[in-house]
């Protein structure tokens, strides 16, 4: 199968899907088709265009010194989860428009409101990226209440010119 068949496949399968809604995330589309169950906070699907992919590894509620931040305040680790995610994607060039994808690990479901609210302030509610969430016995570190890791898509870079 080339890439021309897979390309009309895969546009004709979105088609198929109901959208979310147009996204700004450079060309990411979002989509919950109607033939699967309602979401609350996630899309089922992202479809990503061409471009470069930046892959963020779990991030914790860590200070720059390596220390836990928050103590045992679920609120609080997850304010700095995603102000390490935020570091980390402006790292790779990115930022949380870009992100496609999401995955939380908490130690307590009984957390996800709080986690909801704060991962509402970074993200674009109205097309939220694809996202798991998973309650795990424990983390790498045992005071630490969450791990978020993010995948982010960019377009593909502009065409250097060879100049003279």
């Amino acid at each position: 199968m080339g890439k021309p068949f897979l390309c009309v496949l895969l546009a004709v399968a979105a088609t198929a899907a109901h959208a979310a809604g147009p996204s700004a995330r450079d060309g990411v589309r979002f989509l919950s088709p109607d033939t699967l169950s309602r979401t609350a906070g996630y899309s089922h699907v992202a479809v990503a265009p061409a471009g470069r992919t930046v892959y963020v590894s779990g991030r914790m509620a860590l200070d720059r010194q390596g220390r836990l931040v928050g103590g045992s305040d679920f609120r609080a680790q997850a304010e700095q989860v995603f102000a390490n995610l935020k570091t980390a994607l402006e790292a790779g060039g990115a930022s949380f428009e870009d992100v496609a994808k999401l995955d939380f690990y908490v130690t307590d479901m009984a957390g996800a409101p709080a986690l909801r609210e704060v991962r509402d302030r970074y993200i674009d509610a109205a097309h939220p990226p694809v996202s798991t969430l998973v309650e795990v016995r424990r983390l790498v570190r045992e005071d630490a209440l969450l791990e978020v890791a993010a995948t982010a898509v960019l377009p593909d870079a502009p065409a250097r010119s060879a100049g003279p």
